[in-house]
């Protein structure tokens, strides 16, 4: 079997953008499967397009989700150059090979000499090719006009100049999004006309929003850049992880898979022949259980930069320990962590009607005395706190609902949460006394 080699190759006009992650992660998921080589190269010839930094900001983020390549612009391999600007040369040579086969017209502008080259599509001819995702398709050659392969600036059009690079670096397979399907004929004419073997195409499906729509740039509702999923704190392996599903299912129901698991499965046959949806709650979903894999440590530091630019104080390393475990199980993306810490320390500190009532019917102001006069004089570590609660409870023969809840409610404002002496050891013994005097003083009817 001819070894596998495929390739992704972006403009440098942008940022990368979902689409074109899940264009590069299927390529790549193509050739580790089957043990082949995954090719990076730039097609910058839209010189008008292209912007500052593009190029990188398209390698850095393919290596944030945990792309690596074969051969590349930065990198080199034996079939370069990689960036298609550097590559004019062999596009004029094999026009001009087209041009003297008489496959290919020079078209001159109006009085001048210069001209573009304009390949002539052959009459009567059909062009058939097995879809790696949609099956057989078929294109008639007097659907396409003849149509300019180089403009007479000298640069390459897109469909002329892939077929060479695709060709000249032996690319074996070709997974694309379902627009190019009509740029396939005429790629294949020019693989016919030089008599080269025609590689394996795919062509996924579009993604569409949660209205069913095609996906646009333009969609404000959807955030569709890699670069702004980075810095709101989604980790590069649950992008990767959801990108996989965009298009392809893997076989049973598990979902959540590493890298590894996912290479091993990928089956071009499991591509699925229907738009791909993006599930914003899915990806939450997803993103929350590789939090969740994360020891403190290790979600303390992917916090603390979060935490610095909203000019949060962190009081200590162990502070930060005992902050990022109680909002961990809580967390869809780490920069989630200010909103949390917000609503957590709210200095505007107020019970729901809900939960008065419970301190109302439970008849709480006598736990809520008793604590408060535990917590004055005592030290405010999570492990005396619930030694105080304890005692709270023996003091006033409660227990259960009535006195955990009731304490909870008193000094978060939340009925349910984290475990109440971590939670209450973070809010800081004045921030604590504050809340209940508070509560006591609404429960006596005095406020």
């Amino acid at each position: 079997m001819k070894k596998v080699r495929v390739r992704y190759a972006p403009s440098p006009t942008g940022l990368l953008h979902i689409g074109n992650a899940r264009s590069a992660l299927f390529n790549y998921l193509y050739a580790r499967h089957f043990d082949g080589d995954f090719i990076v190269r730039i097609e910058d010839t839209d010189v008008a397009r292209n912007v500052a930094g593009g190029e990188k900001s398209q390698l850095d983020y393919l290596s944030w989700l945990g792309l690596d390549w074969d051969e590349s612009p930065e990198i080199g391999g034996a079939y370069g150059p990689y960036r298609q600007l550097e590559r004019l040369e062999l596009y004029t040579k094999y026009a001009n090979e087209l041009l003297e086969q008489g496959l290919a017209v020079k078209d001159y502008r109006e009085d001048s000499d210069t001209f573009a080259i304009r390949f002539k599509v052959p009459e009567d001819t059909e062009y058939v090719f097995k879809d790696l995702v949609r099956g057989e398709l078929r294109f008639q050659s007097k659907d396409v006009e003849d149509w300019i392969i180089m403009k007479d600036n000298g640069i390459p059009t897109y469909n002329f100049a892939v077929v060479i690079d695709d060709h000249l670096m032996e690319i074996s397979h070709i997974l694309r999004g379902e627009e190019h399907i009509t740029n396939t004929p005429k790629q294949m004419m020019i693989y016919k006309a030089f008599r080269w073997d025609i590689p394996k195409f795919g062509h996924m499906t579009i993604i569409v929003n949660e209205q069913k729509k095609k996906l646009s740039k333009r969609d404000e509702n959807v955030v569709q850049f890699i670069s702004e999923y980075a810095s709101m704190g989604y980790l590069p392996e649950a992008m990767f992880n959801f990108i996989s599903l965009l298009g392809w299912s893997p076989k049973g129901n598990q979902e959540i898979l590493s890298k590894e698991e996912i290479i091993a499965q990928f089956d071009p046959g499991r591509l699925s022949k229907a738009p791909a949806m993006f599930d914003k709650e899915k990806l939450a979903y997803v993103n929350s259980k590789y939090i969740k894999t994360l020891s403190h440590e290790e979600l303390a530091k992917k916090s603390k930069p979060f935490l610095e630019e909203a000019e949060i104080k962190i009081k200590s390393e162990a502070w930060l320990l005992i902050l990022v475990s109680i909002f961990q199980g809580r967390m869809t993306h780490i920069g989630e962590i200010v909103k949390l810490y917000q609503s957590f320390f709210h200095q505007d500190f107020h019970l729901s009607n809900e939960a008065h009532q419970f301190l109302v019917d439970n008849q709480s102001l006598k736990v809520l005395e008793a604590f408060h006069k535990n917590l004055e004089s005592s030290d405010f570590s999570e492990e005396v706190i619930e030694t105080l609660i304890n005692k709270t409870g023996l003091d006033t023969q409660t227990k259960g609902k009535p006195l955990y809840m009731g304490l909870r409610i008193s000094t978060t404002g939340d009925m349910h949460g984290p475990s109440l002496p971590v939670s209450l050891a973070l809010l800081g013994r004045e921030i604590v006394l504050n809340r209940l005097t508070k509560t006591m003083t609404k429960l006596r009817g005095e406020a």
